[in-house]
């Protein structure tokens, strides 16, 4: 890694107090989300587990953190002529409801295969939503021409610093709700939460390791900070949706400096971890929150008698297949064979 890599910035801007002065910022805002534990994860571990539910904060996800924190930071004339982003789901709707609180247009580039709850919501919340083909360069291209056309400013949906200290503010507040923690668990996809939550951590508790996790599928986290430059992982094939992405220069510099250790979740372990979570924590939370339980859960990570705090990062379920699911068995049931 070289200075002046195209995979690299130049310096890292965030810094405790800017991520105290997020929190201070969208402190009205968003809302304060508990902090949850189980003997159903903290027994088989033998650990004290805490989950930090970003999956109660306002538009179901941690993301509506960095977007508010955004929005809030925007000139006068950057919030009369709008922004602009591109997003598979979350990062959408956050952007979407901070734009509408904030009375700053929003427009949302969103790929054709994304869910469609969170196109749903994000369209609800008075975003502009246009849709393109499934892969990073459409998306970058159509964000482009809407820059061009409408003069929006970029909220990128991670390698934005206003959007990385918004994140942030969920460690502050994690630590402050469960006290010190020896180890925090945090998902790594485009690397935003995951950016913010070190940098806070680390500045509040040095001695605490920050260890992120990825799918197995898109572990492309673990093998660009091994190779010192960004190694896309292309378009891989998780259902953890909000974890496809891959690390751009910010994100990069950060996790590269920050993060103690990476390790991957398998989809068959992340499916587990959403059930345990589901049925023991009763709440409901998406794929990529699974993620950073799966190594706890299945003990992939070795946290014997510590503290440890980890981030759920949301709960927008797409409950359609569950339900038609249930009507096609109890409410419309498909009649019986006859044996006649």
């Amino acid at each position: 890694m070289t200075p002046g890599s195209k995979d690299v910035a130049p310096e890292i801007p965030v810094t405790l107090e800017t991520i105290q002065a997020a929190a201070e910022r969208i402190g009205p805002y968003i809302e304060r989300t508990p902090v949850l534990s189980s003997r159903s994860l903290n027994e088989p571990a033998g650990a004290e587990v805490f989950l930090k539910c970003e999956n109660f904060q306002k538009v179901g996800a941690f993301k509506f953190r960095g977007a508010m924190n955004a929005v809030l930071s925007l000139d006068e004339a950057a919030r009369k002529a709008g922004v602009v982003t591109h997003s598979s789901g979350n990062h959408g709707q956050a952007l979407a409801r901070a734009g509408q609180l904030a009375g700053v247009p929003v427009c949302v580039i969103m790929p054709r295969t994304a869910p469609l709850v969170k196109l749903r919501a994000t369209e609800a919340f008075g975003a502009r939503v246009v849709l393109c083909e499934p892969t990073l360069a459409a998306r970058e291209a159509a964000v482009a021409a809407e820059i061009d056309k409408h003069g929006y400013e970029l909220v990128h949906p991670f390698d934005d610093w206003r959007v990385i200290a918004g994140q942030g503010t969920a460690a502050l507040e994690l630590l402050e709700q469960a006290g010190p923690l020896d180890v925090v668990v945090v998902p790594i996809g485009g690397g935003g939460l995951a950016s913010g939550t070190a940098i806070a951590v680390k500045a509040l508790s040095p001695s605490t390791k920050v260890i992120g996790v990825e799918p197995a599928a898109a572990d492309d986290a673990a093998r660009s900070i091994e190779a010192g430059r960004i190694l896309p992982s292309g378009d891989p094939k998780t259902m953890a949706d909000g974890l496809r992405t891959s690390l751009a220069p910010k994100t990069f510099t950060v996790l590269s400096r920050f993060v103690d250790q990476v390790v991957s979740a398998t989809e068959a372990e992340t499916l587990a971890s959403m059930r345990l979570v589901w049925e023991r924590f009763k709440i409901i939370i998406e794929p990529s929150c699974a993620v950073p339980v799966a190594p706890i859960h299945h003990r992939k990570i070795v946290v014997a008698g510590k503290r440890v705090g980890i981030v759920i990062t949301g709960g927008n379920v797409d409950l359609d297949a569950i339900f038609d699911a249930l009507r096609t068995k109890f409410v419309d049931p498909a009649p019986e064979a006859s044996n006649g």
